[in-house]
């Protein structure tokens, strides 16, 4: 739901929200060091927003810290494909002039947020892939820090690997996803989105979810809003979720709540996932149609909300 009445009209300094991933909710034994991560990186990210910063260097940090965190499911503790190895993805959006950068199947980027928006102030593409954008940054030399393949290795993930491979023969628990995101608003009313994701467990090779694909999984526009969502992929791209919001902003002039109430819970299917989506008012919405979502919110007026389920 909307944490801010959308009638109201006065337009925030500054506004933030991320998330850590729709799915089943953290162990109790993990749930603590979520919530703790959650914290922290919601701090990173106002601190550098109060200070002036830009939405992109907080978005882009917001993801960095979370990306290192190995309880979510990007860059440290990214899940494992079929081949026992890590291909992570990621995009940002600037949503002042729609300039964007992502990359997709990377497997020695520490921060895949940090290539990504390389992509998007250094060359002119949009989206780099696997030996493309191992290619691409190589070219960008101590710009961006290159690590192992295995570094990304974890027990949570070795053990969630291992029960997908049971799936065949029988039921296992869906896993807590753990892509991360953020969107956020600056004092020059500017918006930004970006979202990071190792993957679902067990993807073949070179399978790629939304989390890459700008107007599915990442989308930011300062005359509607910054969106990143997380979720099963596949839906996600097949129904253009994130533009699809910013769309019905743009052309039905819905409000933001209901807009995301609309595609969650009427395009796509119960559980296929969850969102975070800010206005360029400052208006906040964090929504999910699965057990629960690591999410966090914060603004200029007060704000503070940190939750990992219901």
């Amino acid at each position: 739901m909307p944490l801010m009445a959308q009638d109201q009209k006065s337009r925030k300094r500054f506004a933030i929200a991320l998330h850590g991933g729709a799915g089943k909710s953290p162990t109790d034994e993990d749930a603590p060091a979520v919530m703790k991560a959650m914290n922290e990186a919601l701090d990173r990210g106002v601190k550098e927003l109060e200070a002036g910063g830009s939405s992109l260097n907080a978005v882009e940090k917001v993801i960095r810290f979370l990306e290192d965190d190995e309880h979510f499911n990007a860059g440290k503790g990214a899940a494992f494909n079929s081949a026992d190895g890590h291909e992570l993805d990621a995009s940002i959006m600037n949503g002042k002039n729609r300039a964007c950068g992502a990359v997709a199947a990377v497997r020695t980027v520490k921060n895949p947020i940090s290539l990504a928006r390389l992509v998007l102030e250094k060359s002119k593409h949009v989206l780099f892939t696997s030996d493309g954008a191992e290619k691409f940054a190589d070219e960008m030399g101590d710009k961006i820090e290159r690590v192992d393949n295995s570094s990304f290795n974890t027990e949570r993930q070795k053990k969630n690997l291992k029960d997908a491979r049971k799936r065949a023969t029988r039921a296992v628990e869906t896993p807590y996803y753990g892509t991360v995101g953020c969107v956020a608003l600056d004092s020059a009313g500017d918006l930004a989105a970006g979202t990071s994701t190792g993957g679902i467990t067990n993807k073949k090779p070179g399978r790629i979810g939304d989390s890459p694909i700008i107007g599915a999984g990442t989308y930011a526009d300062n005359a509607t809003c910054a969106i990143s969502c997380t979720g099963t992929g596949e839906q996600f791209i097949r129904h253009a979720v994130a533009h699809d919001i910013h769309s019905r902003l743009a052309y039905l002039k819905q409000p933001l709540g209901k807009a995301v109430e609309e595609v969650l819970y009427k395009t796509l299917s119960a559980g296929d996932g969850g969102l975070i989506a800010l206005t360029a008012d400052g208006d906040i919405v964090m929504e999910y149609t699965t057990e629960g979502m690591a999410r966090a919110a914060a603004d200029s007026s007060g704000l503070r909300e940190v939750k990992i389920g219901r």
